[in-house]
């Protein structure tokens, strides 16, 4: 029985049922075995009695029996695979006294399981399988190969490598593991560090939100009292308006209730007149009652309801102009604060002479460019542009914020903002953000922001210093423009989702193909990229 188990594996022991090793495994009469309690429950649920292996279908439900032969074999099996695992186990045990121990081992020496006659060592289980494939100990590490190998390897399979001695690798790796376990740690402590750094830039943002909330409530605040003070006063204009017509009319009808309690008294009174039969009474009284009574006229007397006519028009006039008030100031307040936070991201911005349009002229700090008269001799390399007369700066920005500012005194016309380092430099196109550019320019005192369409701006006055503000977080993409005297916002481009570097981007004339005498002394004027003054 032990030698013929040893030539089984557990699939020949599983029952097709539920798939383990039989438990009191039962026969059918075409032949095959299932556990007992399997196949009865599958014939329970089943409308008919089937094999569920080779599908013969019985006619009355066959009566099972335990098959001992196969129930033998199952218990033979279990036990011997019991004893495998047992045996696996101890092999990895360390030797105890009087046990033979492993001669590879290092450190703690586990048991031997064999020991060979031609090299006279001892092997575990762990170091036996290589050493029955070499047949010598593995005593030499391959540097070439990064493997372990005996001494008939080096001079066969590894001829020409290097080689040194399992304790002077395991040297060389265990300094590995230490640097590696040292940049595993610092590895470690960056990462703990950033979470810090998250948990903070969470505390700023959810400061800064509940700050911005703080901000919105009293500003909705201020002017919904404002309409709430707007509406009641209409209502109570309305109101009194309705009370005087009331008054009115309740004076008229105590009017007339009087006169018609007169009338019927006086009507009482003719009335038992013209009913006596006393003649000389009748003839005393006739006079008297004969008189009309002293009455109002009241045919042209009527209410006339009041006109609400332009009431809550003019009413709606009054609250916008008091929203205005309570906005331009409320307003000039957020924008001061906005333009103060902005300017925290300020970065020093230089011109990069190798994108300038021939025409432009670069100070040598590279914190001006104006237009010249002619062209310059420039070579046509591929980041100049050459249909207009633009020049970028050489900072860019891939994340996060940044934020200059440039004077634009005295010059009729000039375009700034931010463009995607990929722009087309060479072609005449709409400098839209679909292109790649996000500007606001000015042109003879008219103030356009280039977005899907133009959108002309309404500026009082142009402005002396323009700032302009990136930040550049996903899905909510910035571009802002700031006049910076008056603390105000000229344009927003919201909502962008940044996929490259941005580059600041400074054209100081609109075209240079059409100047005339009377600007052209102020076209000449340059635009300068200046210090942030954060004291606003």
């Amino acid at each position: 029985m032990s030698a013929a188990s040893c030539l089984l594996s557990e699939d020949q022991f599983l029952c097709s049922i539920c798939l383990n090793v039989f438990t009191d495994p039962g026969s059918t009469p075409c032949g095959h075995n299932f556990c007992k309690n399997c196949i009865s429950q599958h014939w329970d649920i089943s409308e008919r009695c089937q094999c569920p292996l080779c599908k013969k279908i019985f006619q009355t439900r066959p009566e099972l029996h335990i098959n001992t032969f196969i129930s033998e074999m199952v218990s033979e099996f279990r036990s011997e695979a019991q004893q495998k695992v047992s045996s696996s186990s101890s092999e990895q045990q360390a030797a105890k006294p009087g046990e033979v121990p492993c001669d590879i081992c290092t450190g703690t020496k586990l048991k031997a399981m064999k020991s060979c006659l031609v090299c006279l060592a001892s092997y575990c289980q762990t170091h036996l399988e290589p050493h029955l494939t070499h047949d010598k100990p593995l005593e030499l590490f391959c540097k070439t190969d990064q493997t372990c190998v005996c001494m008939l390897c080096s001079v066969i399979d590894h001829k020409t490598h290097e080689f040194v001695s399992l304790r002077e690798e395991c040297e060389v790796k265990k300094a590995e593991l230490g640097k590696t376990e040292t940049e595993t740690q610092q590895m470690i402590q960056k990462r703990q560090l950033k979470i810090q750094e998250i948990k903070e830039s969470v505390k700023m943002s959810k400061d800064a939100a509940e700050r911005k909330k703080a901000e919105g409530v009293q500003v909705f605040t201020a002017l919904k009292e404002s309409v709430d003070r707007s509406l009641n006063e209409l209502i109570k204009e309305i109101e009194e308006k309705q009370e005087t017509t009331e008054k009115q009319a309740e004076g008229f009808i105590t009017d007339l209730e009087q006169e018609i309690s007169e009338l019927m008294k006086r009507s009482s009174e003719v009335e038992q007149l013209s009913r006596s039969k006393d003649h000389l009474h009748l003839l005393q009284r006739f006079s008297s009652l004969k008189a009309a009574p002293t009455t109002k006229d009241w045919t042209e007397v009527s209410i006339h309801p009041p006109s609400y006519e332009g009431t809550v028009v003019r009413a709606v006039v009054r609250a916008v102009d008091q929203l205005k008030e309570i906005f331009s100031k409320d307003m000039k307040k957020l924008f001061e604060a906005e333009l103060k936070r902005v300017q925290q991201y300020a970065v020093d911005v230089t011109l990069d002479p190798d994108t300038a349009h021939p025409y432009l002229i670069l100070s040598d700090d590279g914190k001006q460019v104006h237009c010249g008269e002619e062209e310059n001799d420039l070579p046509d390399n591929p980041e100049r542009f050459s249909k207009f007369p633009i020049v970028l700066g050489k900072q860019s920005l891939s994340s996060g914020r940044f934020y200059f500012e440039i004077q634009v005194k005295e010059k009729p016309d000039w375009v700034l903002g931010v463009a995607r380092e990929s722009v087309n430099r060479k072609e005449v196109m709409t400098l839209s953000p679909k292109n790649g550019y996000w500007i606001v320019g000015v042109c003879e005192n008219i103030c356009v922001a280039v977005d899907d369409l133009p959108v002309h701006l309404p500026l009082q006055s142009g402005p002396q210093k323009v700032g302009v503000f990136v930040d550049y977080e996903e899905g909510l993409g910035l571009v802002s423009f700031h006049d910076v005297d008056d603390a105000d916002v000229i344009y927003s481009f919201t909502g962008w989702s940044f996929t490259e570097k941005l580059y600041p981007l400074f054209c100081p004339k609109v075209n240079v193909d059409n100047d005339d005498e009377n600007s052209c002394g102020k076209k000449m004027k340059p635009l300068i990229i200046c210090p942030v003054n954060q004291s606003v």
